[in-house]
C-alpha cells in the first residue's frame, strides 16, 4: 500500500527497534499487517520478538538485492526530499518526522493508480469494514 509510518528513536540498537516498530506497527489495523520485509541491518536482531508482538511474518532481503525490497527503496528516494542521506536524524522532532509522513502520504503514486498512500489506506480500511458488515 505504500502508507509511510515513521518513528523518533532515541538510538539504532536492535531494543530502540524493535520497541520503536511495536509502537508504531500497533497503530495499524490489524488486517492491514501481513508481512514486513527488512534489510540485514544489526537492528533487526530482535526479528523474533516483533514476529511474536505483531503477529507477522519478516522477511529479510537478500545482500546487495535492493530490487526485493523496491516500494522501500522508492520511498527511501521521496524521504530523501525532506531528510537527505548525511541528516543528522537524531535532531528531527517527533513533530517534523509526522509532517514529513504526511506529506509523503498524501503524494499521489503511480502504482495506486495516482491514488494518494493516505487515499488507498481509507478505501482499504472501508472495503475491510464493508465485507465485516455484511459477513456479521
Amino acid at each position: 500500500m505504500r502508507y509511510v509510518v515513521l518513528c523518533k528513536m532515541d538510538g539504532c540498537t536492535a531494543q530502540v527497534a524493535l520497541e520503536g516498530f511495536t509502537r508504531q506497527m500497533k497503530k495499524l489495523p490489524r488486517f492491514l499487517l501481513g508481512s514486513l520485509t527488512y534489510d540485514r541491518a544489526t537492528e533487526m536482531t530482535c526479528h523474533p520478538e516483533l514476529m511474536r508482538r505483531l503477529n507477522i511474518d519478516l522477511w529479510f532481503a537478500d545482500p546487495h538485492a535492493p530490487w526485493q525490497r523496491g516500494s522501500n527503496e522508492n520511498t527511501n528516494g521521496l524521504l530523501r526530499q525532506f531528510m537527505p542521506r548525511d541528516a543528522d536524524l537524531s535532531k528531527a522532532s517527533r513533530e517534523y518526522l509526522n509532517d514529513v509522513a504526511g506529506l509523503t502520504n498524501a503524494r499521489p503514486r503511480q502504482p495506486l493508480g495516482w491514488k494518494t498512500p493516505s487515499e488507498a489506506l481509507a478505501l482499504e480500511i472501508d472495503q475491510f469494514n464493508s465485507g465485516v458488515a455484511r459477513a456479521s
